[in-house]
């Protein structure tokens, strides 16, 4: 069991009204929940530093700590970085 305090092993920085953020929210939401991980967002729009760094790139994704991947989030990938076995194995 994890301590309460535990931060998300996942850090997804995201913006309003974007279509890629919602496919991959939807995809980091399923494999997280498969893991027994949580995830938390980060809208970029509310720190004018973050939004310069990732406005080109969003959504994009942090696994404990490290870039993960960006516009797109590949599940096999995602559960493997989590150390979870490929769907369907």
């Amino acid at each position: 069991m994890k301590p309460a305090d535990a931060r998300p092993r996942v850090t997804v920085y995201v913006r309003a009204d974007c279509h890629l953020c919602e496919v991959a929210l939807q995809t980091i939401a399923l494999v997280t929940a498969e893991a027994g991980a949580s995830y938390e967002t980060v809208d970029i729009d509310t720190d004018p530093q973050v939004r310069a760094r990732w406005t080109d790139q969003v959504p994009v994704t942090f696994v404990d700590g490290v870039q993960h991947d960006f516009w797109r989030v590949d599940e096999e990938r995602l559960r493997a970085a989590l150390g979870q076995p490929p769907s369907g194995a």
